[in-house]
């Protein structure tokens, strides 16, 4: 009975003893990895590094899961620091007793210390230099198995393994001296990062593999030999292994790095990070415009920033934000592509974009380039000077002020200020704050805002934002101008001639459609452009925003954008984006000297892009025939005596652009005085007569049926060879006499379908459609 009793003392404490174990080992409690600071390991896109970080604790410690590390390492340090790690409970008796046997013998001198109490040292910086002290090592140890696993204890060493200076940890130490991840250390590799942290002194790898080193690998793979019945591979072991050192860690793209770290202060448990940047391109551009300032610094150009983006994914590919990190006469550690700055001309693409989405544009649609006030507000062209009518293409790409401000006078819905903030531009003042100076440079912009504006040309008009790392997930895309306005911006931009006259290989396809800008008092020079698949943005400057004439987009930014992008394209093969028009574009002939559709006496035509339904377009009015009195020189007056009378094509300008050509130094000859009474019904007589769509009838259309169209036809008089056909203010196409063209209306209603010939005579018909099923 009392043994019966006895023994149910004794299940009932071994039942307690085992709760209370249970209850230990289960109860919540911080991982370890989460109590031992790491680093973080920056990567490039292709995996290169970038920056080693040194943990809170100022260690190089970059935390490594037991899965990433080499199987090879892991069995030799068992084997050589615990043969019984995964069975004994913190400390190994026998390995104790051996141990102290030994030491007071003095035979040998032999470690006792389980790889438990190893990490209780190091963990809970014990100094087991003495019995007290080796007593709390063990009692740590006995604690720590306890409270986690055996494989959470093998990798919470691993990573506290002293490697010499503030080297920590097999992931650290593979990366730091063989540039490679632990899981891919070679055999002799894995041998000697077990052996290194025995003595760290003794043993460190300072570029030259020490003896001692090679005299205890040698000893290990003898044991690794044994256990693991290896073929014999002795000699390799003996053969010295070549180390990198701390002073080689790299220290690539540091305002990049820098920014990247900021954007993700909490990293992932993996404590790595595989960036969007591409090392070998960062390094090549910071050679061009490292070398750029220095050949320029006679100009007063000590400084420059530029940053690369892939629009196929919108990652950045390279960000340099300044001439030297180094260097703090120019304040070098700032990050020049986050700075806000004047962007001058550089936003004028995005006027004209919206422009030809508002139906006020073509391509080759005159604008006004002379003396203008807008309210108070008079500006400037950059060099002073007003060349009268200009085409929009032309207007945009030799950065004319007047006509920017002039179209940018007619936005609405969205106005450049409303389209910028859409586009996500921050620390915008108010509309009113900068009223039509915005379209020069009146606002600031970040490079980084600059360059995301000009990807979404490139991407069809779809804004997305930048990547900087690999994970991040693309978000959608929000639509901020068509892909028509898109394409044809593009395109009149590839229409700038690089300013050094370069013209690129044969072989060749790619063009760059690119725009310079150069803040007031010059204070800010850029250039920003697309070729193939990449967005690139170039600054030259200085961050304290003082002024330098140099600091001219043309002239100080765009010869270092065109290095910089002839070195990429020389480097790999481009097909450029956005360059196939999309199907809501196509082309039409037009007068060149006008813009608008050519009337007989138009002397030259030019193909342009055109968007039917919103581009605007009328027949030219400016070249008129006229005939002359050869008798008197004078305008003939009907009717006419055809032996004294010739024709001759006058130019017919607006009093204002007929100045400005006098001022410009390129007068036109004036049209003859019209001292002729005109004779009423004259011009009605000779107008086009609308044959089709008839009159009082209403159209009555099927929908979705196929060729629901609506012929035009009209009777042009015998001098008229073109006519021209319109739907309200909607160009629908041309035609010959006797011919008729079709047309599908696009809704249903009220539609005024006029005819002009090429004599700029015209004809209207009110006609009514309507749609049934």
């Amino acid at each position: 009975m009392k043994l019966s009793r006895r023994f149910k003392i004794l299940i009932a404490f071994a039942a307690v003893l085992a709760a209370t174990l249970v209850v230990i080992r289960i109860w919540p409690r911080e991982s370890l990895a989460a109590q031992i600071p790491s680093s973080t390991a920056v990567f490039d896109r292709n995996g290169k590094l970038l920056r080693l970080t040194l943990a809170d604790d100022q260690q190089y410690r970059l935390w490594t899961s037991l899965d990433d590390v080499s199987p090879e390492f892991l069995d030799a340090l068992l084997l050589h620091e615990d043969h019984h790690f995964y069975t004994h409970p913190g400390v190994d008796p026998v390995a104790m007793l051996r141990a102290t046997w030994a030491t007071l013998t003095h035979s040998s001198h032999q470690g006792g210390s389980t790889i438990s109490m190893q990490l209780a040292r190091l963990f809970y910086h014990l100094n087991t230099r003495s019995i007290t002290g080796k007593l709390v090592q063990m009692a740590r140890a006995v604690q720590l198995e306890l409270c986690y696993s055996k494989r959470q204890l093998l990798e919470a060493h691993v990573n506290l393994l002293p490697y010499g200076n503030n080297i920590q940890g097999v992931g650290t130490a593979s990366l730091i001296y063989f540039g490679k991840p632990a899981s891919r250390l070679s055999l002799p590799e894995a041998l000697s990062l077990v052996l290194i942290p025995q003595s760290p002194a003794r043993r460190d790898p300072d570029a030259q593999e020490p003896a001692a080193l090679i005299e205890a690998r040698l000893r290990l793979f003898k044991q690794w030999h044994q256990a693991h019945q290896v073929p014999d591979t002795m000699q390799s072991m003996s053969v010295p292994l070549r180390y990198a050192s701390l002073k080689n860690l790299p220290f690539v793209a540091p305002q990049f790095v820098n920014h990247v770290l900021e954007l993700t202060p909490d990293m992932p448990p993996a404590h790595r990070m595989f960036t969007s940047l591409d090392r070998n391109q960062q390094i090549l551009l910071e050679r061009i415009l490292q070398r750029y300032v220095r050949d320029h610094g006679s100009m007063g150009i000590h400084n420059a920033a530029a940053m690369l983006v892939d629009v196929q994914d919108m990652t950045v590919r390279a960000m340099i934000g300044s001439a030297d990190f180094y260097n703090g006469r120019i304040d070098g550690q700032v990050n020049g592509t986050l700075a806000k700055r004047s962007p001058g001309s550089a936003l004028k693409p995005f006027i004209y974009a919206l422009a030809i989405d508002q139906g006020l544009i073509h391509p080759l649609s005159m604008l006004k380039d002379v003396p203008t006030s807008f309210g108070a507000f008079s500006p400037e062209n950059f060099d002073g000077r007003f060349t009268g009518p200009v085409s929009a293409t032309q207007a945009l790409i030799r950065s004319r002020n007047i006509p920017a401000v002039a179209l940018n006078s007619r936005l609405s819905n969205p106005t450049l200020y409303q389209f910028l903030q859409s586009a996500g531009i921050s620390q915008l003042q108010s509309e009113q704050h900068y009223g039509l100076a915005l379209a020069l440079g009146g606002g600031e912009v970040t490079m980084e805002e600059l360059v995301t504006l000009y990807a979404m040309l490139a991407d069809h008009g779809v804004l997305l934002p930048l990547r900087y790392t690999m994970n991040a997930k693309q978000a959608a895309g929000t639509p901020l101008i068509s892909a028509a306005a898109s394409f044809m911006v593009l395109d009149m931009l590839r229409q700038n001639i690089r300013p050094d006259d370069a013209i690129a290989s044969e072989h060749s396809k790619v063009h760059v459609a690119w725009k310079t800008g150069t803040s007031w008092a010059f204070r800010d020079a850029w250039t920003a452009g697309v070729f193939g698949h990449y967005v690139l943005a170039v600054w030259v400057g200085n961050f304290d925003g003082s002024s330098n004439p140099a600091f001219v987009g043309i002239q100080a930014a765009a010869p270092l954008f065109f290095q910089m992008a002839d070195a990429l394209r020389s480097r790999e093969i481009m097909q450029d984006l956005n360059a196939v028009p999309p199907r809501s574009v196509t082309r039409v002939e037009v007068c060149a000297a006008s813009g608008d559709l050519p009337n007989a006496a138009c002397p030259q035509t030019v193909s342009t892009w055109f968007v039917p339904g919103v581009s605007p377009i009328k027949v030219s009015d400016i070249h008129r025939r006229v005939m002359i009195d050869t008798r008197t020189g004078k305008m003939a007056c009907p009717p006419y005596d055809t032996k004294h009378v010739r024709a001759e094509v006058f130019e017919y300008w607006p009093s204002d652009l007929a100045q400005s050509f006098a001022l410009a130094g390129m007068p036109r000859r004036k049209p003859p005085v019209n001292h002729c009474s005109n004779t009423a019904g004259s011009d009605d007589e000779k107008a086009p007569h609308i044959t089709s769509p008839l009159t009082s009838v209403v159209y009555t259309l099927r929908m979705h049926a196929q060729s629901q169209t609506i012929p035009l036809s009209c009777n042009l008089d015998a001098d008229s060879h073109e006519v021209f056909w319109f739907a309200d203010s909607s160009y629908i196409g041309k035609g010959k006499p006797g011919m008729a063209i079709p047309w599908t209306p696009p809704h249903a209603g009220h539609f005024d379908i006029r005819a002009v010939d090429d004599q700029g005579r015209a004809a209207d018909r009110g006609i009514e459609i309507e749609y049934v099923q």
